[in-house]
């Protein structure tokens, strides 16, 4: 079961400031989630095969098993020249001459 004090912890991970209304909300959406889940959890599935895919497709050989059934929409690996270092440098805003500089944008 989920406490205020849990959603608290969370929100504070997630930079979220959150109203006691929207605190109270979260609070009960996530506890009956997971009464949800508990319910599932009775439901005897010792003969449902585990499925990797919800729904699968045909591709033009008629494979359907695993990831084969997905063939159709991957295209061939093929090799090719990247960007030379130098030059992604010299397109950078701002480098120290190896890596790409930034702004820190983690205050915490």
């Amino acid at each position: 079961m989920v406490t205020d004090k849990d959603v608290s912890y969370v929100a504070d991970l997630a930079h979220l400031e959150l109203t006691e209304h929207e605190r109270a909300r979260l609070l009960k959406d996530l506890n009956s989630v997971l009464g949800y889940i508990d319910r599932l959890n009775e439901l005897d599935t010792t003969n449902v095969e585990p499925m990797a895919q919800v729904a699968s497709r045909l591709d033009e050989g008629g494979a359907t098993s695993g990831t084969e059934g997905f063939a159709y929409a991957m295209r061939a690996d093929e090799p090719r020249p990247s960007l030379p270092h130098d030059e992604a440098l010299r397109n950078a805003p701002a480098s120290d001459g190896v890596f790409f500089k930034v702004p820190k944008v983690i205050e915490r």
